[in-house]
């Protein structure tokens, strides 16, 4: 797509970074001044948010949980599942980026109205001026969210505290000893900056046909030349921050600060989870609005939409996204070996049953007709869409993939076959594009592309809330319920209808227990479920399990143990932070 954010980087100073949350190192003669007559300069350090983020590839955080183990002995989420996770070792921990982020964001806030945006045009320098604004403040309170995500936690003194509020930029000067603001204190600051972000944003970026078009900020209605506005506030500008991708950060925040581990150091409800999920999706016209391939729309099979993707447009399941590019790095990783991969993430026999069968009954349930001889047989659709079981077909040959023991090791893929083979009896399939073909003699690449949100996500948010504020079928003022978003789900995943399972479910309780099972499903490998396990305060030390098949039977194993203590719920503030702030008090635990 056209974009600036890669293009304006090599424009500025400031690539350099910083380890803290200091002033980034003098390393050319330009100063700060520049930037108010060089705006390509000023925006560079607006860029350093989107640059940090987080969520521009796809973390694996799932190794650490239930859901999958790594053949990678160096994987730090396998070193942490196994008990080495502590404040001096956390592969999860985002304070340096995240500080580093928004000390840019609060210089460019500080800065912005000085800066000469645009020499032409009536209102653009405004407009400019607005826009930068909008991001900056939206991309702090995005960082503030995964700060508190990582790093908030309740302290031996029985207080939920958050991290320091850092809204001015700090200088060498500055008094680094700063004590750590309350959850709630941080929550509310999270939310101020929302407020404001959308104040100054459009709700999407799209070019205007006129100058009274209702797409347009009502700021500048009938003020400015359309081609002005097209130029600030335009389709040139797709995956910037607007105003609904702000709506979806809120719909996070909440769901984060209304979860059992937070909940009681919040002012945030349930209700308020559910209606901040809704707003988003009530712009799509909420269940209605599902997107039918929303399932598998890394896919192969949906390869006609992501090579027609153009321009920065959205697929309809995806609220933000990164760029789409060439690539074959995600298969180099986690094709099986026969194919040229190196088989990173192996599925578990946990996650591999938490998928019903066809008819929507729990594999334990009497009714679901499972067979513990045939155990991948009329299974929900998704389980084959997700995950390479045994004698599945994969990849661009559409090879058979044998994960059963194999004799003398013949078979690569086979069971601990080789040093990249699976340990679990599974290889992962979702996200990957199967056309892409590892073979060096005939290598091929195709287009992938990170979402950074997915409308899934939120309908699933809000299915969550939804249940725990009213019960199953409690719309609040929406008109639709968390039964009702879990039947779209269900149905699109291709569960036998009507869906008796979901039907029986009247307490709020079951509907719970299916929600989040369905959360664990339909997000399997995208980075969810190792905050959800501890947002929920579910267990964390359920043993990683696999299938050993050797001789046409079926043999269930543990594979890792996972050793984690109660206080693991809550990540660490990095013990280097502790030392050299002796305000900062650490979580309790740690």
């Amino acid at each position: 797509m056209k974009t600036k954010l890669i293009i304006l980087l090599v424009l500025v100073s400031f690539l350099t970074g910083c380890d803290d949350y200091l002033l980034p190192a003098d390393e050319n003669n330009r100063k700060l001044e520049d930037i108010y007559t060089d705006a390509a300069f000023a925006e560079g350090l607006l860029m350093n948010g989107y640059v940090r983020l987080p969520n521009g590839g796809y973390s694996f955080t799932d190794v650490a949980t239930d859901d999958a183990v790594s053949n990678d002995p160096n994987s730090g989420y396998r070193q942490m599942a196994g008990g080495k996770w502590s404040a001096l070792n956390n592969p999860v921990e985002r304070w340096a980026g995240a500080f580093a982020a928004i000390q840019y964001l609060n210089i460019i806030l500080e800065e912005t109205d000085k800066v000469e945006w645009a020499k032409t045009g009536q209102y653009v320098n405004e407009m400019f001026n607005d826009r930068t604004k909008g991001e900056a403040y939206g991309l702090r309170a995005l960082f503030m969210y995964y700060l508190l995500q990582a790093h908030g936690g309740w302290t031996s003194g029985g207080e939920l505290l958050g991290v320091p509020i850092i809204t001015n930029s700090l200088s060498a000067e500055s008094d680094f000893n700063l004590p750590r603001n309350t959850f709630e204190e941080c929550l509310q600051q999270i939310y101020s900056d929302l407020d404001k972000a959308e104040s100054y944003l459009p709700l999407d970026f799209e070019d205007v046909s006129d100058t009274s078009s209702v797409r347009m900020l009502e700021k500048y209605v009938g003020k400015t030349t359309m081609s002005d506005y097209n130029r600030v506030f335009g389709a040139f500008n797709r995956q910037r921050l607007t105003s609904r991708i702000v709506k979806g950060i809120r719909a996070q925040v909440s769901l984060l600060a209304a979860s059992p581990a937070f909940s009681e150091g919040t002012s945030v409800s349930w209700e308020d989870a559910a209606n901040d999920a809704a707003e988003v999706l009530n712009l799509i016209g909420g269940v209605s609005g599902m997107a039918a391939n929303g399932g598998y729309w890394y896919a192969k099979k949906n390869n006609a939409e992501i090579t027609a993707i153009a321009l920065g447009r959205n697929p309809q399941e995806i609220l933000w996204r990164t760029n789409v590019s060439d690539s074959k790095d995600l298969e180099t990783e986690m094709y099986p070996p026969s194919l040229y991969g190196k088989g990173r993430v192996n599925p578990t026999q946990n996650l591999v049953d938490a998928f019903p069968m066809l008819n929507g009954f729990p594999i334990g349930d009497s009714n679901s007709g499972y067979d513990p001889a045939s155990p991948y047989t009329n299974r929900d659709p998704r389980l084959s869409m997700y995950i390479v079981t045994n004698n599945s077909k994969f990849g661009p040959q559409n090879s058979t993939i044998l994960t059963q023991v194999s004799k003398n090791n013949e078979n690569s893929n086979g069971l601990n076959a080789i040093s990249t083979s699976t340990r679990t009896g599974y290889y992962m399939r979702k996200l990957l594009r199967e056309d892409v073909n590892l073979n060096p003699t005939s290598s091929t690449q195709q287009k992938h592309y990170v979402a950074r949100i997915r409308y899934t996500e939120l309908f699933l948010a809000y299915a969550e809330a939804a249940n725990e504020a009213w019960g199953p079928d409690g719309t609040g003022s929406n008109g639709y319920s968390a039964r009702d978003v879990i039947a779209a789900i269900r149905q699109r995943a291709g569960i036998t209808q009507p869906d008796n399972y979901l039907a029986s479910i009247s307490s709020k309780e079951a509907m719970r227990a299916l929600i989040r099972n369905e959360r664990r499903l339909e997000l399997c490998f995208e980075g969810f479920r190792f905050w959800d396990l501890r947002r929920w305060k579910e267990d964390i030390t359920i043993p990683a399990g696999g299938m050993k098949i050797q001789d046409g039977k079926f043999e269930p194993m543990v594979v890792e143990n996972r050793n984690y203590q109660n206080h693991m719920f809550y990540g660490p503030i990095p013990y280097n932070e502790i030392l050299k702030a002796g305000k900062l008090i650490q979580n309790q635990g740690w």
